[in-house]
């Protein structure tokens, strides 16, 4: 199952990818007079009784009075408005790690920072450039993990028992507002710089998670070209850390960190301009596109 948050004549849905196109689940259930989530983060907090009704739903016969082709609705983010701020995990690759210091600032423990709610966006919506305050905007394609069970201490062999399903979020950075302010949360978090999208694809059709490609391209040329196989810490490692004394919830959401191949780790460095065009593609996720705007 492929989960979207969309919108259709002004109303936001919960929707189903379905042979490409979407099924408006948040309708065909009203239409059964069916108790139904308003949001995807509280349908994912259902767990298996949500996956359950879904199923139930999209089998009967009205159907095909809710599917729209994907021009007819608008994507937004699968979690518009997340909980609380995105997790990220840093220098989770070690060519990004050096590209971006020396083999000094390759991490020996899990390092953490986070993005803030305000900064997510969806699929195809424009990045505002923020020229006023920075000129070193930077690109950041990232396989991103939605909790789908609240746990503590979730040991490694338990955790992805608590993932609900993978997304894609670029983490778009002001590199000099990184650099001015000694810390993460500023230059990460200003608004519309957490792209995510364009769906959150259920666990069960992600077998291998940490052995999947993943390609960025701007304006078409291949920018980033890695696998997550390179993880210097994996998907059990990322979960069971970040849960070590810290509850983790339904619908949290974890970037898993980026390969090699940056703006700021180009000879010179290249940054991101207005009309610059990001494409992100993770295999078996999809493609995340967004534009930079004035």
């Amino acid at each position: 199952m492929k989960w979207v948050t969309a919108v259709k004549h002004g109303e936001d849905f919960i929707g189903l990818v379905k042979e490409e196109k979407i099924v408006n689940v948040s309708e065909l259930a009203r239409s059964r007079e069916m108790e139904f989530p308003a949001t995807l983060l509280e349908a994912i907090a259902l767990g298996d009784e949500f996956l359950v009704k879904v199923e139930s739903l999209v089998n009967s016969d009205l159907v095909a009075n809710y599917t729209y082709d994907l021009h007819e609705i608008q994507l937004k983010a699968p979690i518009p408005r997340p909980g609380k701020n995105v997790f990220c995990i840093g220098k989770n690759y070690r060519d990004h790690a050096i590209e971006m210091g020396s083999e000094a600032d390759i991490p020996k423990d899990i390092m953490v920072f986070s993005k803030a709610p305000t900064s997510v966006i969806g699929h195809d919506e424009g990045v505002p450039s923020h020229s006023s305050i920075t000129n070193q905007l930077d690109y950041e394609g990232e396989l991103a993990i939605i909790i789908g069970k609240t746990g503590t201490s979730i040991k490694k062999e338990e955790a992805m028992d608590h993932v609900f399903g993978f997304t894609i979020i670029n983490d778009i950075t002001a590199r000099d507002l990184q650099q001015k302010h000694k810390q993460f949360l500023l230059g990460k978090s200003l608004n519309g710089t957490c792209p995510m999208g364009p769906w959150i694809v259920h666990h069960s059709l992600v077998p291998n998670p940490d052995n999947l490609s993943i390609v960025t391209k701007v304006n078409g040329e291949v920018r980033q070209n890695g696998n997550t196989s390179d993880f210097i810490f994996d998907i059990p490692t990322m979960i069971n850390e970040l849960s070590k004394g810290m509850t983790l919830e339904a619908g949290d959401i974890i970037a898993t960190g980026t390969p090699a191949g940056v703006g700021k780790g180009m000879k010179p460095p290249v940054f991101l301009k207005s009309r610059d065009v990001i494409e992100i593609t993770i295999e078996g996720i999809g493609t995340l596109r967004n534009e930079i705007v004035e």
